[in-house]
């Protein structure tokens, strides 16, 4: 069992800043990909992906986040972070995170979903 906890969300003004977490428990044996998804459900968009935090640490972000969004991961504490800096109201949404990782005695990976965290960016 894999379980997979988002915090940090919240209401903020534009210009603001809000550092989310997705922290794993459970039956973890090597975390790979950490994804960040955001989905306004409001307007009733797509979920899109907004970042992508790499085994290796390496990162890939979405082109409107880019320069304003920063994943980072703590592998010790099986955490991923998402630090976001100068929000825009285009950019409130349910944000979710995905985890990627592998257990104990088994080949390949399964992917976790957090629950997902609201973000309002609103004056």
């Amino acid at each position: 069992q894999v379980q997979v906890v988002e915090s940090g969300g919240g209401l903020v003004q534009p210009g603001g800043s809000l550092r989310l977490s997705c922290a794993a428990s459970g039956s973890i044996s090597v975390l790979r990909n950490i994804n960040w998804y955001r989905q306004d459900l409001e307007k009733k968009r797509e979920r899109e992906l907004v970042a992508t935090i790499t085994r290796s640490g390496t990162t890939n972000y979405e082109e409107s986040v880019k320069g304003r969004f920063t994943g980072s991961r703590d592998d010790a504490k099986n955490t991923g972070y998402l630090q976001m800096n100068n929000l825009k109201p285009t950019d409130t949404a349910v944000y979710y995170c995905e985890i990627i990782a592998s257990s104990p005695n088994t080949r390949g990976s399964n992917n976790y979903w957090g629950q997902g965290t609201q973000v309002t960016v609103s004056s």
